[in-house]
Formats: structure tokens, C-alpha cells, sequence
């Protein structure tokens, strides 16, 4: 079963391209239409309701365009380099290739094991479960869907590592430097302030069920079967993780570290900018509130920043005005790009908490360099056809890290008064 691409360009894409355009359009009439009426202090109800639907047209069609985008970007299955796969340890695995992958399907079929990389259940694996190595090749496709369906894989900076922790030391305050004659002595300088970063790894886990009679249909490509069955799973909960996942036995979401005013945050704190309003944006300057934000970070953090919202929060923004009466935010203009909020994208992710009393609903920054996600490499796959008969379960391990690597490229807007 192969899987098929959709391009960026296809007819679809640029028909629902268009579609989110004249919504847009549409909701901009609407909603200014709205506007006069309150300035004349004659607020029609019947106008509300018609804003709120155009609204929700807007989401639904950027919605579909992001849809269309993510699936052009998931592999192709066919064509893809085989590379020869290794063992947990770095040696070569006992078969290559198209033998492993024929061998791996063998296990996923009928429960055949010959060839394959065991993993066994306790303390002095490093895992918490057993079960098999997957061949690289799945991996690879695994790790590929995952980056088009998780939104923070695509903004955030991935490494894979081989140790079930990976530390990166960070300078905080730099190295010092100077200026020296040609020939003059040149003083020893104070050396950097170093910090240890530590981003564990843990595991993250889904248990698609199969019929046998699915096994044994040899036109199913089992391989793009597992991949497609873990990777809403993995997606939905990985992406939660990076939010505000807690550190403990998950990774670090960015919104669960210290938060504390911008002109005083300290390294490992979070700085944030004030909505200006309990629960809300500031009614007097809810747009100069946003560029104060995109003005929290230092400037070489600017470059490649972006915000990063829920779609409900998106539909607040979408309705503000600058003082020259031009809509702040701009939908895509061609398949494949995103939407732009002064100037800089956005990134819709649902897990981000809807606007109320002192939310962190809105980030900005350069998550490239601000957010750190670390895959264990290896995934693993256990065959249960008992536990939940006539199904076949396929527990499937991945072992994942995340964390800030970096806390001046992130800034957040905290929607409290001060």
C-alpha cells in the first residue's frame, strides 16, 4: 500500500488557498461592519453572530489549508535510501536492508522473531518495556511523519542522541573580550558563566490493534501502517508535553518553567509581557501590547521568531485593527505558507491555553533556538495478539526528551493587568 503526496500546488490546496481568502475577506467586511456599529453605540446582535460565524469559516479554511500542507509533506513511501541499521550498542545488526525490513514484517504478520533486535524488559536496558528494534528504515518514516503532524517538531530544533540523557552546557553571560595595542600585554579575561543543561528522555508509548486479516493481506505495507496508526498518538501527546509538560517521566513544556516580568527575568525564567487586562487584551492598545512582545526578545532572536497561539486565540487577534485601520493579521497567500501576524508567522497549536485570569496564551520567539526536543534513537514494538483477542496489539515504545535550551529566545504575554 503506497502512500500518495499531495503537492503543495495541487488544485486542492490552491482551491482551499482561495477558499480561506475570500473568507478572510468576507469576515474583514463583516467585522467593520461591526465596528461602525458600535462606534455609533447601535451593537446588533444579529451582526455578532454573523462575525462569529465568518469567523469560524476562517478557521475551518485555514484549518483545512494546514491539513493539506501537512500531508504534502509527509513521505513518500517508495524510493526511500536504505541505510544499514545497528544495533542499540552501535554494532551491525545480524541482517541489512530490504532482509531486515522483510524480517520486521515477518514479526508484525505472524509473530516471527528471527532477525531481529531483542530489548529486554527490566532496570538495566533503560527501558521500562520490552519488545523488538524496529528497522531503521521505519524509524526514519516514523520520525518523518511525526515532523509534518507535530507543530513544535517543525519550529523547535530535534537531535537525536544515543544516551538516555542528553546535557548541553550554555554560557549565560558570555566570554569576555577587549581591545589591545599590536604589541600590548594582553590581560587575562573572567571566563564564561557555564550552566548544564539536562533533558531526559522518556518514554512515550501507543498500542495500535490490527485484525489478522489484515496481517495477512500482503498488498498492506505494514511498515506506512504502523507509522500512520502511532503518529496522531505520538503527535497529540508529544505536542501537550512541549507546552507544559511537567519534566517528570515527559518532557518540559515551555510554559512550566518560572515566568517572571521581561525587565526582570533571570536566566531559567521565562519573561513575559503583560496583556494589559485580567483575562483579556487591553481595550485602550491591544496591538501595542503584541508589539511590545515581538520587541521582548533581543534582536538576533527576532530574525526567525514567530508567534504561537490556539485557533481560539487566533480568532481574537484576527479581528484587531493598527492605527491606520490595516488588519494585523494576514492569511497565507500561496499553498504551503502560513499565516502572519505583524509581519511574523503563526503557528496554531491547540494545546496552548485559551485566553482567562493570568494565561501564558500567546508565545514569541525563536523556537529554533529557544526549544530543544531529543529522540532516543531506536523505536521498539511489541506483538500482543492476547491481551485483547481477536486483535492484535502492537505496543510501540519511543523514547523522547525536551526542554528550553534557551531562555531569551522565548517570550510569553501574560494576560494579566501588570
Amino acid at each position: 500500500m503506497k502512500e500518495t503526496k499531495q503537492s503543495l500546488a495541487s488544485p486542492e490546496a490552491r482551491a482551499a488557498m482561495h477558499e480561506l481568502m475570500g473568507a478572510f475577506e468576507a469576515f474583514k467586511a463583516a467585522n467593520d461592519e461591526r465596528l461602525e456599529a458600535i462606534e455609533r453605540k447601535a451593537g446588533d446582535g444579529l451582526l455578532e453572530e454573523k462575525v462569529a460565524r465568518i469567523d469560524q469559516a476562517v478557521g475551518a479554511a485555514q484549518d483545512r489549508l494546514e491539513r493539506l500542507s501537512a500531508e504534502a509533506r509527509r513521505p513518500l513511501i517508495a524510493g526511500a535510501a536504505e541505510r544499514v541499521p545497528s544495533t542499540p550498542s552501535g554494532s551491525p545488526s545480524p541482517m541489512h536492508g530490504e532482509e531486515t525490513k522483510a524480517a520486521f514484517a515477518g514479526y508484525l504478520r505472524h509473530g516471527a522473531t528471527a532477525g531481529l533486535i531483542e530489548v529486554k524488559a527490566g532496570l538495566s536496558t533503560g527501558a521500562s518495556s520490552g519488545g523488538y528494534v524496529v528497522p531503521e528504515q521505519v524509524e526514519r518514516l516514523i520520525e518523518r511523519r511525526l515532523m509534518a503532524a507535530s507543530p513544535m517538531r517543525e519550529i523547535a530544533t530535534v537531535r537525536t542522541v544515543a544516551g538516555g540523557v542528553f546535557k548541553k552546557p550554555v554560557s549565560i553571560s558570555g566570554i569576555e573580550s577587549g581591545w589591545v595595542a599590536e604589541t600590548a600585554a594582553r590581560p587575562e579575561t573572567d571566563p564564561a558563566s557555564l550552566a548544564l543543561l539536562e533533558f531526559p528522555s522518556a518514554d512515550l508509548y501507543a498500542s495500535p490493534a490490527a485484525t489478522q486479516t489484515l496481517l495477512d493481506d500482503a498488498m498492506v505495507d505494514l511498515d506506512a501502517w504502523l507509522a500512520e496508526e502511532v503518529e496522531d498518538a505520538f503527535a497529540a501527546q508529544e505536542t501537550a508535553a512541549f507546552v507544559a509538560g511537567t519534566g517528570t517521566n515527559q518532557p518540559k513544556g515551555f510554559l512550566s518553567y518560572p515566568v517572571e516580568a521581561d525587565a526582570s527575568a533571570q536566566w531559567g525564567e521565562i519573561g513575559y509581557v503583560a496583556a494589559g487586562a485580567a483575562g483579556a487584551f487591553d481595550s485602550e492598545d491591544p496591538v501595542d501590547r503584541l508589539i511590545d512582545l515581538i520587541y521582548a526578545p533581543a534582536s538576533q532572536y527576532r530574525a526567525n521568531a514567530r508567534f504561537v497561539m490556539n485557533r481560539r486565540t487566533a480568532g481574537l487577534i484576527r479581528k484587531f485593527k493598527d492605527a491606520d485601520g490595516n488588519y494585523i493579521w494576514s492569511p497565507a497567500t500561496q499553498p504551503g505558507a502560513t499565516s502572519s501576524l505583524l509581519g511574523y508567522p503563526v503557528t496554531e497549536i491547540e494545546q496552548m491555553p485559551d485566553v482567562s485570569a493570568d494565561s501564558l496564551s500567546i508565545a514569541f520567539g525563536d523556537f529554533r533556538r529557544g526549544y530543544l526536543i531529543v529522540d532516543r534513537a531506536g523505536v521498539r514494538v511489541l506483538r500482543d495478539p492476547y491481551t485483547a483477542k481477536p486483535y492484535v496489539l502492537f505496543y510501540t515504545t519511543k523514547r523522547v526528551g525536551g526542554g528550553v535550551q534557551n531562555f531569551d529566545a522565548i517570550k510569553v504575554m501574560k494576560f494579566a493587568a501588570s
